[in-house]
């Protein structure tokens, strides 16, 4: 592969992690997928065994995402209706206020499942500020898979 194609690869891997950081764009698809045609661009041993402990790494911490931080949610106590209204509210906040909307709507609306539920405005911050920090915890989990992916890819077309 040329080194302009070498160098577009690498600015879809950037905005692959910024759309993990700001989840606007799919991050860890654009980061497969732009391996991927590498790869196929590039058409040899060392380009597909690349892609593949990518794809291993992006898998392994796609699966982790979920489980680790869904794991510290149901020993804290908080309900999968909460976060459900959660996402709902931050995806309406998405749109009515672009980009931050996203966070402000999930936390107002975990808040508001969970102020509903518990009906305290204690006890139903500290379940929001759990699930607040179990979204922390899943993005740098997603975060940490894709920059080792990316480091993997940029390691194999400095090096080789």
């Amino acid at each position: 592969m040329s080194a302009g194609g070498e160098l577009l690869v690498g600015l879809v891997i950037l905005v692959g992690l910024f759309g993990i950081v700001v989840p606007i764009l799919p991050g860890t698809i654009l980061i497969f997928a732009a391996v991927l045609v590498w790869a196929i661009i590039t058409a040899d041993v060392a380009a597909w065994a690349v892609f593949g402990v990518v794809t291993a790494l992006l898998v392994v911490s796609g699966v982790v995402k979920y489980a680790w931080p869904g794991k510290r949610m149901r020993t804290a106590g908080v309900p999968t209706d909460s976060l459900i209204v959660g996402g709902a509210a931050g995806i309406i906040g998405f749109f009515v206020i672009p980009v931050v909307g996203l966070f402000l709507g999930f936390v107002a609306g975990t808040y508001a499942g969970e102020l509903y539920r518990l009906r305290g405005h204690t006890r139903a911050w500290a379940s929001t500020w759990h699930a607040c920090k179990a979204v922390g915890l899943s993005i740098l989990v997603e975060l940490l898979g894709a920059l080792l992916a990316s480091a993997v890819w940029l390691g194999a077309v400095v090096f080789a």
